[in-house]
């Protein structure tokens, strides 16, 4: 039997290269970017990044790597796999090319379609958020460790809802997705990972992510945010899977902190 735990420090060895390795490239300016088919953008540090975790992934286990610069594997071969890598060797590829800093790493093991163990690491503020299930969430900068947890509302009543976005969305477009009377405070960022890993640590109460995203953009965070005590869930409030369709692409969710809140009367459902 395969122990998360013992797999971690490999990990996050894996995730800082990675980083280093975009980081690089991200200083420099020396890369190259084009579109995929979906008409999102690549850079040479996605690639970069992909090709290295790739490797060294399978060198801390031998064990498959499903990675978003190498997703076009059927489900036919996929669904024999009790466990595998599930990796985003750059989240946030738009915030990279923008020069905005909030890109990121994402690992993450998947066992028996759940994922045990997920590090996010972002390079140019030499951030770390890592869990491995049963065992907490946690946070590492600056080479201090502490233990995170998501924001409950047990005592005093909820005046505000702290609400992570995009920088590139549209705030009323947001504002229109969650019928409220609470005051919203909006908290943007860049890469998705980030926006997840801020509810996870209590500075925001959610992040409502309507539009495309794989597996490999809520594999690592759904492991973090989970052992803070948060959920992070489709828009109809059920569990996100993994591996068992033939597209890897997510359905819209909501990574929230508190889930006894009335979440279901306060989304609004896209049209």
């Amino acid at each position: 039997m395969m122990d998360p735990y013992a797999l971690l420090p490999g990990v996050k060895v894996a995730a800082r290269e990675a980083g280093r390795l975009i980081l690089s490239l991200y200083d420099s300016g020396q890369y190259q970017s084009e579109h995929k088919d979906d008409d999102s953008p690549v850079t040479s540090a996605d690639l970069a990044a992909h090709d290295y975790l790739d490797k060294a992934l399978r060198g801390l286990a031998d064990i498959p790597v499903l990675s978003e610069e190498g997703g076009d594997i059927s489900l036919q071969e996929r669904e024999s796999w009790p466990r595998y890598w599930l990796v985003d060797p750059l989240d946030g590829t738009q915030e990279f090319i923008a020069g905005s800093g909030d890109f990121t790493t994402m690992i993450a093991l998947v066992d028996q379609g759940k994922p045990v163990l997920g590090v996010v690491y972002g390079p140019v503020h030499d951030l770390m958020y890592f869990a491995v299930r049963g065992h907490g969430a946690f946070k590492e900068v600056a080479g201090e460790t502490s233990q995170i947890h998501a924001r409950h509302h047990d005592t005093a009543p909820l005046t505000r809802l702290r609400v992570a976005i995009s920088r590139r969305q549209d705030v009323e477009w947001v504002k229109s997705r969650l019928h409220t009377d609470l005051k919203c405070q909006l908290l943007p960022l860049g890469s998705s990972s980030l926006k997840s890993c801020l509810v996870a640590e209590g500075g925001a109460d959610c992040y409502i992510r309507i539009g495309p995203t794989g597996e490999w953009d809520t594999g690592a965070t759904q492991c973090i945010v989970e052992e803070a005590g948060g959920r992070l869930l489709d828009l109809s409030l059920e569990q996100l899977s993994y591996n068992r369709r033939e597209s890897l692409t997510n359905p819209n969710f909501i990574t929230l902190g508190d889930a006894r809140l009335p979440w279901q009367q306060m989304l609004v459902q896209p049209e």
